[in-house]
C-alpha cells in the first residue's frame, strides 16, 4: 500500500511554485510543453558555473571600485560648480 501524504498549505504552495517554474521555463524556450523544453536545455557541470559566478563577483568588485572613483570625481565637480555659481552670483550683484 502506498504511503499517503497529507496535503498541507505549505506543500500545496511548493507544488504550485514548482509547476509554475516548469511552465515559465517552457515559455522562455518557446515550447508548448515542458517535455520539449527540457529536451532543449543544456546541463552544465557545477564547476563550470562556479567559474562564472566567481567572474561575476570579481566584476562587481571592480565596478564598485570604479563607482567610488566616479563618486569622488563627481563630488569634486559639484564643489567647483558650486564655487563658480557663487562667484557668478557675487559678480552679478
Amino acid at each position: 500500500m502506498a504511503k499517503v501524504k497529507k496535503l498541507t498549505p505549505a506543500l500545496l504552495k511548493k507544488l504550485v511554485l514548482r509547476e509554475r517554474r516548469k511552465m515559465l521555463e517552457s515559455l522562455e524556450l518557446g515550447e508548448e510543453s515542458v517535455e520539449k523544453a527540457a529536451a532543449k536545455t543544456d546541463e552544465v557541470d557545477a564547476d563550470e558555473m562556479a567559474g562564472t559566478i566567481e567572474q561575476d563577483v570579481d566584476w562587481m568588485k571592480a565596478l564598485k571600485i570604479k563607482e567610488s572613483r566616479l563618486r569622488k570625481s563627481l563630488k569634486r565637480v559639484n564643489e567647483v560648480k558650486r564655487k563658480l555659481r557663487a562667484r557668478v552670483i557675487k559678480r552679478l550683484k
